[in-house]
């Protein structure tokens, strides 16, 4: 038995990385799984990867800043699976770096609007569909949320709102029977990762480093955790972030 049979859910942002992982976890513990990202190509390979392995998915294209379209993803979801269980809001995109007072207003106003707006609109047509039986939601944070990141601020408030977001929600819902919680990854070996430090390769060793198990951490990591949040094994948690980053957070 897996530990989400007979459970449906959504991963948004799930075309690659570490969302990819876990759309294939949640299909590996035994959940039907709507694979959603902005990227068709990429989506449709994650759902064809659950599928060859024996798994059962449909891919949904959404755009998730657009509320149109978060509908119609949540709606698809309970005309494909019947109802909605267990969610997990992957997608984000950070628009730009540097010191605060050279940002551009559009760069942090898209910030916010790719890593916090979109979270709370997946959030608001996810626990509409579970408030007649309960469910679970987890949300992606970051580390760059629990004590700042020099130069990446715009991402890092926009994920410290998606911790206080969950928070308040899970007070908000927890009497209906839905429970939110936060994963907050620590340095992941992703595609993206590895093109930055193709890029930046001076940045790379002190990387590899941040966490106390010195070595990096891999999608898969995050997605055992989202997946035990996201079960019944997990009935008394809620309103937690929890990070997953080989103790990086108390380096």
């Amino acid at each position: 038995m897996g530990l989400l049979d007979n459970k449906s859910g959504i991963v948004t942002g799930s075309g690659q990385g570490i969302g990819r992982a876990i759309a294939l976890a949640y299909a590996l513990e035994g959940a039907k799984v709507v694979v959603s990202d902005i990227n068709g190509a990429m989506g449709e390979e994650t759902t064809q990867l659950i599928t060859d392995a024996g798994g059962t998915a449909v891919f949904v294209h959404c755009d998730v800043s657009r509320e149109d379209s978060v509908k119609a993803m949540v709606d698809a979801t309970i005309k494909h699976f019947g109802q909605l269980d267990i969610a997990c809001n992957s997608a984000a995109l950070s628009r730009g770096s540097g010191p605060i007072h050279q940002y551009e207003r559009e760069v942090f106003d898209q910030t916010l609007e790719m890593c916090l707006t979109n979270t709370w609109l997946c959030m608001k047509y996810e626990i509409a569909a579970m408030l007649d039986h309960g469910g679970a939601i987890v949300n992606i944070s970051s580390n760059a949320s629990l004590r700042g990141q020099a130069y990446n601020t715009a991402y890092a408030a926009a994920k410290a709102g998606v911790n206080l977001l969950t928070k308040s929600s899970a007070a908000e819902y927890g009497a209906q029977g839905i429970r939110i919680n936060a994963v907050s990854p620590g340095v992941i070996r992703t595609p993206g990762l590895e093109k930055y430090f193709e890029e930046h390769p001076e940045k790379a060793a002190g990387l590899k480093k941040a966490a106390v198990l010195n070595r990096l951490g891999e999608p898969g990591e995050i997605a055992d955790a989202v997946s035990f949040l996201s079960s019944d094994r997990a009935s008394f948690i809620t309103g937690q972030v929890l990070s997953v980053d080989g103790g990086g957070a108390v380096r």
